[in-house]
């Protein structure tokens, strides 16, 4: 699958208080952390930190989002606090499709951005996560009439390299 070129390493942080958690470590899951090089006006290390699981996701060809152990929710924009009842969310495979609710086209973007245009920015309800909405690039439409509300697209991940991880993938119609 797909690389991220600008990816310096992936670590594991150590639980700074384990004594604090005679019941286990609750943030186990977040702690592998992907560390990548981002260039924009600055060169800067930048930690994906608790949301590096999404991201080294995408490399493998996998969609991960999260569901909160409690109420049930599941974040396809993964969060590792539930928002709704505030427990520590656990990792969930979703299969990476899913239907799209809007769009917007757009003639224009910043220069920084590096897309093509058209640009065709969407929000997509995952199928498995049917509470929260996906936001990202639409690819390989057709023509700007077939893209409609109600439409399936899946995910389809970019081999790379890229600048940075959220690059490996976009929608395309089903």
């Amino acid at each position: 699958m797909g690389k991220v070129k600008t990816k310096l390493e992936v670590l594991t942080v150590s639980d700074p208080m384990p004594f604090a958690h005679p019941e286990g470590d609750p943030w186990k899951d977040f702690r592998e952390v992907e560390k990548v090089r981002l260039e924009w006006t600055l060169t800067y290390n930048h930690s994906l930190g608790k949301y590096s699981k999404f991201f080294l996701g995408l490399e493998e060809g996998k969609f991960y989002a999260t569901q909160c152990p409690k109420c049930g929710k599941v974040w396809a924009i993964p969060r590792p606090v539930c928002a709704d009842c505030l427990t520590i969310c656990r990792w969930k495979e979703l299969p990476g499709t899913g239907v799209l609710e809007t769009f917007s086209i757009s003639e224009f973007v910043p220069s920084f951005m590096k897309v093509e245009i058209p640009y065709v920015l969407v929000l997509v309800r995952m199928d498995g996560a049917p509470d929260t909405l996906f936001t990202h690039e639409l690819k390989n439409y057709g023509k700007r009439e077939d893209i409609k509300v109600g439409m399936k697209v899946k995910v389809v991940y970019n081999d790379g390299p890229v600048e940075h991880p959220i690059k490996l993938m976009h929608f395309e119609p089903l």
